[in-house]
């Protein structure tokens, strides 16, 4: 009886020092795992949170210089945008233009046609010279005669430029009769115009002078 009493006895006392033993180790223990855990932690989310910064950093600069370079390469572009053959405009097409022919006496006579830009349009007449036909045959297209001539010419609400056609150069009788005279500013425009001829006209080897402001430099002459 004796002997199972100090064996039980024994036990008890071997399990409260093991008990005692375990509390000492984990009241030694944890204070400091905790206070090293907490520090590395605090590192770890501050190193990371500082490298989210430069990487963010990095992104808005990179982001920025390269939205102002397209956006300067854009303006360029659209600076050159709409620019005709001088690089100053609008180029004027027929269709754009009011034109009158008036029947002048100079030179044997010859008739004027005036170019004006349709209300609310602003163009220019890059090409020198326009296009002058007296019906649809080669032998009815007016030659240029280099007269006058700026490039370009400016065309805004009453700015007007002239230009001189002369249907007969020949001497001899004979030549063509004709009502109307084609008028464009290119040999491509799509869309000429035909102009009345205050009376008919005898056509033989029609000439044209060059656009200008200055009406008497559109006199058609043979030089």
């Amino acid at each position: 009886m004796r002997t199972r009493l100090a064996n039980r006895s024994a036990r008890l006392l071997l399990a409260a020092a093991a008990a005692t033993a375990l509390a000492a180790t984990t009241t030694a223990c944890g204070p400091e795992d905790n206070g090293a855990a907490a520090p590395a932690a605090s590192a770890s989310t501050s190193t990371d949170a500082s490298d989210g910064a430069e990487s963010g950093t990095g992104g808005t600069d990179s982001g920025s210089e390269d939205s102002g370079s397209e956006a300067g390469a854009g303006a360029d572009k659209g600076g050159d945008k709409g620019a005709g053959e001088g690089g100053v405009g609008q180029s004027c097409g027929t269709n754009d233009l009011d034109l009158t022919l008036t029947p002048k006496s100079q030179a044997g006579g010859y008739y004027q046609v005036t170019a004006k830009a349709k209300s609310g349009i602003t163009c220019y007449l890059d090409v020198n010279t326009p296009s002058v036909a007296f019906g649809s045959k080669p032998e009815g297209v007016a030659s240029p005669v280099g007269q006058g001539g700026e490039d370009p010419i400016k065309l805004s609400g009453s700015a007007v430029a002239y230009t001189g056609i002369s249907p007969k150069t020949t001497k001899e009788d004979g030549g063509v009769e004709f009502e109307n005279v084609i008028v464009s500013v290119t040999d491509e425009d799509p869309n000429p115009a035909e102009l009345a001829l205050p009376e008919p006209a005898v056509v033989e080897k029609p000439i044209v002078t060059n656009w200008s402001t200055n009406p008497g430099e559109t006199v058609p002459v043979i030089v």
